[in-house]
C-alpha cells in the first residue's frame, strides 16, 4: 500500500518539475518551429564560432532546434541580403560581428540599408584584431617587422577577408604608416586567408584574435601585435599598435544576433531575452573565454543602433581617405 501511495507521490513531482522545465523554455521561445542562425561567414571563421556555441545553448533553453548556416561572400552582404529575404518574423535570424554592417555597404551597392533594415538585437562578446604573419618571417617582433617590409619594397602582400572589410582597411593604414607598398590579396573570409598566410603565400594579415590565436599556439603563426587600444588578456606580452605609436590602430567588434528590421517590437524582445539568458550560461562564458574572445558588455537598443552608426561613420572616413573599392 505504500507503494501505492509514494509513487504517486513522485508522479506528481515529477510531472511538476517537467512542467516548470517546459514552462521556463516556453518563456524565452519565440517560436514553436525550429530556428535558423544565418552566418555571414565562412564556417571556422571568428562569428561562426560564436553561432555554434550560442546555438547550442539557445536550442536547450527554447526547446527549439536551432541550425547554423553559413553564407559567406561579398564581405557579409550575402548573408545579411539572405536574412532579409526571409518573413520578419524572427524564424531566421543571424549572428554576425558589427563590422559587417559598417563597412561593406561603403564599397559596394547593396541592396540593404544596415541602419535601417536590420535590427541589432543583442550583443554577446567581442573580438579584437591582430597583426598576424607568416611562420617562415624572418622578425621576430615589430619593430624587426617593420625594418624587413621597408627592406623589401614590392616584394610583399598582405592577405584580408574580403575587400572593403576591416581588415583591408587596417591593411591600407599600416602600408601608409609604416610607407611601404603590401599588395593586398582579397579572401572570401578568414580560413582561406589564413590557410594561405600559414604556407607562406602571402606576408601578413590583420586578422580576429580568435581564428589567429591557435595557430599562434601551435607555432603555424607569428602574432607581432594587437590592434586595439588596450592588450589581449589572451596575449597580454604582446603589444598594442597604439603602444607601438599607431593610436589609428583600433579594430574590434561585438558580436551578437541581429535580425530584419521589420522584425515586431515583441518577437525582438524575446529574443533579446532568449540570447542575453543564453550567453550569460556559465557554459557559453567558458568556452567563449577558451576561443579568445573578449567579455561582454551588453548594450540597450539604443546604445547598440549608436555603435553601428558611430562604427559606420569611421568606416566611411576611412573608405574615402584611402579611395578602398572593390577589387
Amino acid at each position: 500500500m505504500k507503494i501505492a501511495f509514494v509513487l504517486p507521490g513522485l508522479l506528481r513531482k515529477l510531472i511538476s518539475v517537467l512542467s516548470l522545465t517546459a514552462a521556463a523554455s516556453a518563456s524565452f521561445a519565440w517560436t514553436d518551429k525550429p530556428v535558423k542562425l544565418i552566418v555571414p561567414a565562412p564556417a571556422g571563421g571568428t562569428m561562426d564560432v560564436v553561432a555554434r556555441i550560442l546555438a547550442d545553448q539557445i536550442a536547450a533553453d527554447i526547446g527549439q532546434p536551432v541550425i547554423v548556416e553559413n553564407k559567406p561572400g561579398a564581405g557579409g552582404a550575402i548573408g545579411v541580403q539572405a536574412m532579409l529575404a526571409t518573413p520578419p518574423d524572427g524564424q531566421t535570424i543571424m549572428v554576425t560581428a558589427s563590422n559587417i554592417l559598417t563597412e561593406i555597404p561603403h564599397v559596394m551597392k547593396t541592396s540593404f540599408d544596415p541602419l535601417k533594415d536590420v535590427r541589432p538585437i543583442a550583443t554577446v562578446a567581442r573580438a579584437s584584431m591582430v597583426l598576424t604573419g607568416a611562420p617562415g618571417l624572418p622578425a621576430k617582433d615589430f619593430a624587426e617587422l617593420s625594418a624587413y617590409l621597408k627592406a623589401n619594397p614590392g616584394k610583399l602582400s598582405f592577405a584580408s577577408y574580403s575587400t572593403g572589410t576591416a581588415s583591408h582597411y587596417a591593411g591600407m593604414i599600416l602600408n601608409q604608416k609604416l610607407g611601404v607598398d603590401l599588395t593586398h590579396v582579397p579572401f572570401p573570409g578568414s580560413p582561406p586567408a589564413l590557410m594561405q598566410l600559414m604556407g607562406g603565400n602571402v606576408t601578413l594579415m590583420f586578422d580576429g584574435l580568435v581564428t589567429s590565436l591557435p595557430f599562434q599556439k601551435s607555432g603555424k603563426l607569428k602574432i607581432y601585435a594587437v590592434a586595439t587600444k588596450n592588450r589581449s588578456a589572451q596575449l597580454p606580452q604582446v603589444p598594442t599598435l597604439a603602444e607601438l605609436g599607431y593610436a589609428e590602430f583600433d579594430f574590434s567588434n561585438w558580436l551578437g544576433v541581429v535580425a530584419s528590421g521589420k522584425t515586431p517590437d515583441a518577437i525582438a524582445d524575446k529574443i533579446n531575452a532568449a540570447i542575453l539568458k543564453a550567453a550569460a550560461s556559465p557554459k557559453v562564458q567558458e568556452r567563449f573565454a577558451q576561443a579568445g574572445f573578449e567579455p561582454n558588455t551588453p548594450l540597450t537598443a539604443t546604445q547598440l543602433a549608436q555603435s553601428v552608426r558611430t562604427e559606420f561613420d569611421r568606416n566611411a572616413a576611412i573608405v574615402k581617405a584611402f579611395n578602398i573599392k572593390l577589387d
